[in-house]
């Protein structure tokens, strides 16, 4: 399998997602990513890291085909990315709870564990 192969079936098969979605986090147009999906123009050195940091791709894989296709990463960067993410949104419903709990004090937070215990239990 060629990068631009690699390149289709990341999109297609494992994100689900449109050539346009594909390429507008990289800056690229739909035209662009079919191009590229096509092997009618090469794989720049820019869209390899871009597709990389923009959908946790392993890099490796990416370019030859071997290891793991996406880069594992730790519960702190994936509550890093989504806080990140939260920074820039507007008036969201996420954005919203999470500002509610940053005002939480440490009793409150006891009775939220309490409460989450009581609904997991609930549960099984």
């Amino acid at each position: 399998m060629t990068i631009s192969e690699r390149i289709r079936f990341l999109r297609k098969e494992k994100l689900g997602i449109t050539q346009e979605a594909l390429g507008e986090p990289l800056g690229l147009t739909r035209a662009n990513i079919a191009n590229i999906e096509a092997g009618r123009v090469a794989v720049t050195e820019r869209v390899i890291i871009s597709v990389c940091e923009k959908f946790n791709v392993n890099e490796d894989w990416l370019r030859t085909g071997t290891g793991e296709m996406f880069v594992q990463r730790t519960r702190n960067q994936i509550i890093t990315d989504f806080l990140g993410d939260l920074i820039i949104e507007e008036a969201s419903f996420k954005k919203r709870l999470i500002e509610a709990l940053a005002e939480l004090d440490e009793r409150d937070w006891e009775g939220l564990e309490r409460l989450a215990k009581k609904l997991i239990n609930k549960m099984d």
